[in-house]
């Protein structure tokens, strides 16, 4: 599946401040929804993209027509589809420009462009989603990472077709870095090439160097790319995964190109690139652990210094028995489940969420989803009984006061072997005020390592294996 015919999709192109009116005819015989990664759509939710959260999806044949607001987004989101697995094709850029009249808090570059790091399966996704369901195992590796729609040179398929960056000697680029992969964290860099991040998620950051980049599923990293190296060379630019616990996991690399205008030999080798290896959990956080907000005067941070809510959610990866009479490729013959606070989500199929809490109609969802794991353990030890790994299911939600201060933890833990979880938030950005391994204690963590000053606003982050991230925000966006 795809928009348009192309993959990746179109770029779209807006300033701060702007609303775009996207019309999206569904010309597949699948039904699909739009969402729109990290803008927070203010008191209009309607065209957020959740299928059956926000909106029932798009069917085959239909239309509908999609106001995206932006506010205070500035910098680098993306689009993707929001419907089963549709967003391992059917996904584009979002540039944000800064309102007309106003400038970079950095000097403009020459030029700018997204680079999409994505996956590829030599299968049908609809085939390969419906085994994945049907199997209750881990889904089929993919074959291929992507740049921009390419696996790169180390394939015959692509040889040719590689994306290519030209760039002239002496000056600067600004490259959109997108993570569309569909769960793993990537590294990526640029043989010879520091890059200096310069934002986030549509908000800026101050600025720092490194030589490698750690981007999780579905964040966004601006990167400043200064060409001054020899003119005579080309350079690989490559990207793999990071995988702390998969025992599946896509080891292959995917490469471009990067060479300087002047050069127009095609015969000398790339120089190489030099990546953290697949499993380097300290050159993951490292990077991470870097970001911090502008908070400049003309990018103001507005920290929550104390919390009205608080909320602990454990992450896990559970099982939960096969069905009688199937056979089911999970741990010990069991169905994989994802859960939050030990509740596997079960979508509804008749009605959206938002469109029952709209019209008042009963018996869709729950609002008595838990502030706090049901049982209390150990969460990170290495060893975890079998009782505590069989979730319960349902679509509950948490209701939150309209303008409370929100201090939301999510706590990774070790049921089956643990993963790191990136999660992500719709409607608003946070504050990333801590991180750590092992369990949250309040005590000891939140008095002596927060970040209330300038810690990064961020709308996706990845919680470690058996690890933990603090976040904070304001409830300021009502969904209706």
């Amino acid at each position: 599946m795809t928009i348009n015919g192309n993959f990746p999709g179109e770029t779209l192109h807006v300033h701060r401040g702007d609303t775009l009116i996207v019309h999206v005819v569904n010309r597949s015989p699948h039904n699909i929804t739009i969402h729109w990664h990290g803008v927070n759509q203010p008191r209009y939710p309607w065209a957020d993209g959740p299928e059956y959260i926000t909106q029932c999806p798009i069917q085959p044949g239909g239309k509908f027509s999609q106001k995206v607001i932006f506010t205070t987004e500035e910098g680098t989101l993306w689009w993707h589809a929001h419907s089963e697995w549709t967003r391992a094709t059917v996904y584009g850029a979002i540039v944000v420009y800064p309102k007309k009249g106003h400038a970079y808090p950095f000097p403009k570059p020459h030029a700018d462009l997204p680079i999409i790091f994505g996956e590829w399966w030599k299968q049908d996704i609809f085939e390969l989603f419906d085994d994945f369901r049907r199997s209750g195992g881990d889904p089929l590796v993919s074959h291929a990472i992507t740049i921009n729609g390419q696996p790169g040179d180390r394939y015959n398929c692509s040889r040719q077709d590689m994306f290519k960056l030209a760039v002239d000697q002496g000056k600067t680029y600004l490259l959109r870095l997108i993570n569309a992969a569909m769960q793993d964290i990537l590294f990526f860099s640029i043989a010879g090439h520091q890059l200096t991040v310069v934002g986030t998620d549509g908000t800026y950051t101050k600025p720092f160097k490194s030589d490698y980049i750690t981007i999780s599923p579905g964040q966004t990293i601006d990167v400043l790319l200064r060409a001054d190296h020899p003119i005579a060379a080309s350079y690989y630019m490559a990207a793999k995964f990071y995988s702390s616990a998969r025992a599946a996991v896509n080891l292959n690399t995917t490469t471009a190109l990067l060479h300087y205008t002047t050069n127009n030999t095609t015969t000398t080798t790339p120089t190489a690139v030099s990546l953290p290896a697949t499993a380097d959990t300290n050159a993951s956080v490292a990077f991470t652990a870097r970001f911090r907000s502008l908070a400049d005067k003309k990018h103001p941070v507005d920290v929550p210094q104390k919390a009205d809510t608080n909320l602990y959610f454990t992450l896990s990866m559970n099982a939960v028995p096969c069905p009688a009479g199937a056979t089911c490729a999970g741990p010990n013959g069991a169905r994989l489940a994802a859960s939050v606070n030990n509740v596997s989500l079960v979508l509804p199929t008749s009605m959206d969420v938002l469109g029952a809490y709209y019209r008042g109609i009963g018996g869709v969802y729950g609002d008595d989803f838990p502030s706090n794991p049901p049982v209390s353990f150990d969460f990170t030890n290495l060893t975890i009984p079998a009782v505590d790994r069989t979730p319960a299911t349902g679509n509950q939600v948490r209701v939150l006061e309209y303008n409370s201060s929100v201090e939301l933890v999510f706590q990774g833990t070790n049921l089956l072997g643990g993963v790191d979880h990136p999660m992500h938030l719709h409607g608003t950005n946070f504050y990333v005020v801590g991180w750590g391994f092992g369990n949250f204690d309040r005590a000891k963590d939140a008095n002596k390592t927060y970040n209330l000053v300038d810690p990064p606003f961020q709308n996706t982050i990845a919680v470690p294996r058996n690890g933990w991230v603090a976040v904070r925000f304001k409830a300021t966006n009502p969904g209706k």
